[in-house]
């Protein structure tokens, strides 16, 4: 079968979500190079819309090549380029398309498609170049490595090989090539370390410092510059040197580095990137042909797996849900934010203090019970803009202009007269909540929305002795608040739509992902953490080894064991949580006497760091008094997911949020969980759990699932 006859029947299968066109245009080199085909990949959108490879997109690319490759062997031209659009030089795979595919034969034929369309770059009778002048990722990437040279654009903010992250491999050459370009080590770093970093991005210069492009110029005129580089080198001016790649032991290490980094990161949960350290290992024969025949068939069975389909679902939840918050009020309702007001200067009031100055750049007033608290909350927001100073993030005058919109007050009434947002990270106590709210209401302007940052107290409770409820909306952060990106916006059985619909404006203003969120006991995020890790402290308290316990849940691939999480997020913290969720379910959130008694000899978690690994604290050893119940991986394991699959169940029937799909976006944006597991609810129903717990799975199949 030929590639058109290839595309076209693929194209039939599912039609490309927007079609990329390939322009041909000719022009002449300078210093008399000669004439030159560049081709150009736009989809016809803006900017802001990524171009993708589809099956028409593909033949569309392989109708161009025919023509330059007629042109190439007839001596018309001297060389071919590829570029993009602007801004954009091609983003990958159509994924729209390839979720729908339901047979292993078709999905194989997506990888075959690729290759046979890219790898005719490398077979033309003249040199070919890849002009990296966007964003490139996935098979943007790859149809570059097929050609003879390539440059980048230092302009270029995200550069990536992301498929691992998603649950596939670079399945149209990047396994087979890219190692034997830049070395097997450069290649499992691009490949491997950095997708499971969360999907982490090379920038332009990066991109050339590991040899994958080979020369690099500045944004503003990179076309004409490479241009006139291809020049030099169809002149022979210039030679492009590469160094050599090390075939020898340094290539079976990189592999070895490389399935270390996955064992740590996926504990052999997720296949992809095993997969692609299969392909890289072998690639060391320099058999590219055989390497793609590899990738194809990689690529075909995991597309048919769950882990790719929960890795699609969980990047659209990321992409478009939550960019379009479900149950979000009218945005018009929104009130304008000119100044915020935060109550408290600790660590956490600190931090909000710095994300509403470096998003917003509104003023930002601060408060607390004394001046050395105050001083010292903007002292540290000081200290982080010289941070960001020093690391050349921002320049000198917004330096000093964000230094300048920060201020601390003792005086509520100075400081929050005329302040439109008000938010409160005090201690967590209803108690003392309470009292700040009243406070800050009697001073605040009408119109000042009232937030608070708990993690698990009752918003409707807490606004329940002011003379204007309906303004209080809960905003909970995720700490580190500037990373993570969560923001859990919890709607009081008072809080009106204006309120609602200012926080959710501000959110955006902050590009932080909001879910709207019912006010129940620790909303979300907590409630779930809280029963999973209650579940394994349960198990621990009553006999099965730490150890064990820990192991049970490897299989899910998530960033760091449930102890290590307790740690993160500190054990009173934990043991708080669990003694709200205690008061609220007494039947199935309990309080542990272990973890109870940690929290109260000080410390810090079960483990201690001295040999420069985790080991059971000896201290916390002899605290822990144990039963003699022993439970086997696979039983704590079923135990725990049991838990979660009940306390979903329960939370979607109470409708602490609208679908299960805000569950799943919750758990990716605010506690780290791995795309291949689409967060938890695919998961689940993947492995049963759901069925057997609730009578039923959480989604539809063909959702995070091969359709029917």
């Amino acid at each position: 079968m030929s590639t058109a006859e290839l595309l076209k029947g693929a194209a039939e299968l599912f039609p490309d979500e927007v079609v990329t066109q390939a322009h041909v245009r000719h022009l002449d080199l300078p210093a008399g190079a000669g004439k030159f085909a560049l081709i150009t990949l736009d989809n016809g959108l803006d900017h802001t819309k990524p171009t993708t490879f589809g099956p028409q997109s593909l033949a569309n690319l392989n109708a161009a090549v025919d023509q330059v490759e007629a042109e190439a062997a007839n001596g018309d031209i001297v060389g071919i380029g590829i570029t993009g659009k602007p801004f954009i030089f091609a983003v990958g795979a159509d994924l729209k398309g390839v979720e729908l595919l339901k047979r292993h034969e078709d999905a194989l034929a997506i990888g075959k498609g690729g290759h046979d369309v890219f790898k005719r770059l490398s077979g033309l009778a003249v040199p070919t170049f890849a002009y990296y002048n966007g964003a490139a990722m996935g098979g943007g990437v790859e149809v570059g490595l097929h050609c003879s040279y390539r440059t980048v654009s230092q302009a270029i903010p995200a550069f990536s090989l992301p498929e691992v992250f998603l649950g596939l491999v670079p399945g149209w050459g990047g396994c087979a090539i890219l190692p034997n370009l830049i070395g097997a080590d450069k290649a499992v770093s691009v490949i491997i370390e950095n997708s499971l970093n969360q999907n982490k991005q090379l920038k332009g210069k990066q991109v050339f410092e590991l040899g994958i492009a080979d020369a690099i110029f500045e944004g503003a005129d990179f076309l004409e510059q490479s241009l006139i580089w291809t020049a030099s080198v169809l002149k022979g001016d210039l030679t492009v040197e590469r160094p050599e790649v090390d075939r020898g032991e340094a290539w079976d290490q990189a592999v070895e580095r490389g399935r270390f980094i996955a064992d740590s990161k996926v504990h052999g949960a997720a296949p992809a990137a095993y997969r692609a350290l299969d392909i890289i290992a072998a690639a060391k024969s320099g058999d590219l042909q055989a390497g793609f025949d590899a990738e194809d068939t990689a690529l075909a069975d995991l597309i048919m797996g769950g882990e790719l389909r929960s890795g699609i679902y969980a990047f659209n939840l990321v992409q478009k849900r939550g960019k379009r918050p479900a149950g979000a009020p009218d945005k018009n309702l929104a009130r304008p934010v000119t100044k915020v007001g935060v109550v408290g200067a600790g660590l956490m009031a600190s931090q909000l203090a710095l994300l509403f100055l470096r998003r917003i750049e509104v003023p930002v007033v601060l408060t607390d019970i004394d001046q050395e608290r105050v001083d010292k909350g903007v002292g540290y927001v000081h200290a982080e803009i010289e941070k960001l100073l020093g690391k050349g993030r921002i320049n000198q005058d917004k330096a000093n202009r964000l230094k300048g919109l920060v201020t601390g007050v003792l005086d509520k009434a100075e400081g929050f007269s005329d302040a439109d947002f008000i938010i409160e990270a005090v201690f967590e106590e209803i108690g003392v909540k309470q009292q700040v709210f009243a406070e800050v209401e009697a001073v605040a302007p009408a119109h000042a929305i009232l937030a608070t940052n708990t993690s698990s107290l009752s918003v409707t409770e807490m606004a329940s002795k002011l003379q204007h409820p309906e303004r209080v909306v809960g905003f909970h952060f995720f700490n580190p608040v500037a990373i993570l990106p969560l923001l859990e916006i919890v709607r009081g059985e008072k809080t009106d739509d204006a309120a609602l619909a200012t926080a959710f404006g501000v959110a955006k203003k902050l590009k932080k992902t909001a879910v709207l969120v019912k006010d129940a006991p620790a909303f979300v995020v907590n409630r779930i953490l809280t029963r999973f890790m209650g579940e394994i402290q349960n198990v621990i308290d009553e006999g099965t080894p730490v150890e064990v316990a820990e192991k049970a849940v490897e299989p899910l691939g998530l960033p760091m064991s449930p102890l290590v999480l307790l740690e993160l997020v500190g054990p009173a913290i934990g043991l708080h949580v669990s003694e709200t969720l205690n008061r609220a379910f007494p039947d199935r959130f309990t309080v542990s006497e272990n973890l109870a008694a940690v929290v109260k000899a000080g410390k810090r978690g079960f483990y201690v760091y001295d040999s420069g690994k985790p080991e059971l604290d000896p201290e916390v050893v002899a605290l822990l008094k144990q039963g003699d119940a022993v439970l086997t991986e696979e039983q704590t394991r079923a135990r725990v997911l049991d838990a979660v699959a009940q306390e979903i169940g329960l939370m979607l029937q109470e409708g602490v949020v609208a679908e299960a799909q805000d569950i799943d976006l919750c758990l990716i944006t605010g506690a780290g969980w791995p795309f291949h597991l689409g967060g938890i609810t695919p998961y689940l129903d993947r492995e049963g759990v759901s069925q057997r717990v609730n009578g039923k799975p959480f989604l539809a199949q063909g959702v995070a699932s091969v359709p029917a």
